[in-house]
């Protein structure tokens, strides 16, 4: 954690995947709104976090949507992900062959009240499951989208076993039909090959 001048600017937490950083922002309240500080590189850098970003994404969807779960194998992608409207149940998977928590899952809720980021590094796939009405969700990424190079891991596959908290759900055919960790191509010092 970084400190300011006399108080905390910015939180920055490891999850049980140490490398994926949960990231809460100092909320300054007034009788105007709130301000915010969202990303400051040299405090990033200070906390783990050196990443170049080259883009900023957006998207939204509506109660029930599940989203993901998404990767590059080829230009992958380090993603800051916040909410800027509605509640999500956000999830990454590792999918880096030499890691030791290869396979293993991190699930938090980010959403507008809350103000919380997810630092999700290359070499993970990455989807949400929307608890609100709606949500809108932005990120920052380290790496040009590059469609030819998608690849969904399936959702529900029973060998990662995320604990998804849906109540009704509506998936594109695309993710639906997403592969399995064992069938999957995946990162290999992030050189991808096929398992």
């Amino acid at each position: 954690m970084v400190q300011g001048v006399g108080e905390r600017i910015m939180k920055f937490t490891p999850t049980s995947i140490p490398d994926v950083i949960l990231i809460e922002p100092e909320v300054f309240e007034d009788t105007r709104g709130f301000f915010m500080e969202t990303f400051q590189a040299e405090r990033f850098r200070e906390n783990g976090i050196d990443a170049n970003f080259v883009q900023d994404s957006q998207s939204s969807s509506y109660h029930g949507f599940l989203r993901g779960l998404h990767y590059q194998i080829k230009q992958p992608q380090g993603k800051l992900v916040r909410v800027i409207g509605g509640s999500i149940f956000d999830v990454c998977v590792d999918l880096r062959l030499y890691s030791p928590s290869f396979g293993e899952w991190v699930g938090v809720e980010l959403s507008s009240n809350n103000k919380k980021q997810l630092w999700i590094p290359p070499g993970f796939a990455h989807g949400f499951y929307v608890f609100s009405k709606s949500a809108e969700v932005i990120y920052k990424e380290t790496d040009y989208y590059a469609p030819q190079w998608e690849r969904v891991l399936l959702w529900n596959d029973p060998n990662v076993g995320v604990q998804w908290p849906i109540t009704s759900l509506f998936i594109s055919n695309k993710d639906a039909c997403g592969s399995t960790l064992k069938e999957a191509h995946i990162f290999n010092n992030l050189y991808w090959r096929t398992s």
